[in-house]
């Protein structure tokens, strides 16, 4: 049984896991509350789905600082409580194994998205940061940069679930992938280092 988490989006969302069935989930859509959210959450769904996860998975982004930090944070305080392996998973991984043959693009605000490009579920490009213009779109297009910018991206608002990440984990576990390290995926340079883009 696998407990997956991710903070990467204005989503905050967490999953339950056993061999590909979902036990329990749930997700909220509340940028600024996922400190506040996802604690309680993951009790929910823990004692909804009655017993103690053997490991952790949790989204590593990309994603701005703050509500990406709370899901890492989260993930390692309950991994050294349970005493229980955590493992990383990009987020947008997530994203691209469902939806296969695509490139993710989700908001990293400032007017830009993080993006990824997928073949066969797998990440091939990325991830990266842009302005949605300047995205290679070499196919279809997934994620929540279709909704807000419309005009850049033809394709399906798609949100990450959380227990997509266990899916994303054990695939790369079975071959022969051992790190999954828990760095944040911030992508974007500091403002003080260069000019301000036009």
């Amino acid at each position: 049984m696998i407990l997956a988490l991710d903070t990467s989006a204005a989503i905050s969302a967490a999953a339950v896991a056993d061999d590909g069935t979902v036990l329990a989930a749930e997700a909220f859509d509340a940028p600024r509350s996922h400190a506040e959210l996802l604690a309680p959450m993951v009790q929910r769904i823990v004692e909804a789905a009655g017993e103690r996860p053997e490991a952790i998975v949790v989204g590593t982004g990309p994603a701005p600082f703050t509500g990406l930090r709370v899901g890492l944070v989260t993930a390692a305080t309950l991994g050294h409580a349970w005493g229980v392996e955590v493992h990383g998973v990009c987020s947008l991984d997530g994203i691209g194994l469902r939806h296969a043959d695509a490139t993710v693009v989700t908001d990293a605000r400032r007017h830009e998205v993080y993006w990824a490009r997928y073949e066969g579920g797998r990440r091939v490009e990325g991830p990266a940061v842009d302005r949605p213009h300047d995205v290679p779109i070499p196919g279809g297009v997934v994620g929540a940069g279709v909704s807000l910018y419309p005009d850049a991206f033809d394709g399906e608002a798609a949100a990450l679930a959380a227990a997509d990440l266990v899916a994303v984990w054990r695939r790369d576990s079975a071959e022969g992938i051992a790190d999954f390290p828990l760095e944040p995926l911030y992508l974007r340079r500091p403002d003080v280092h260069g000019a301000p883009r036009p």
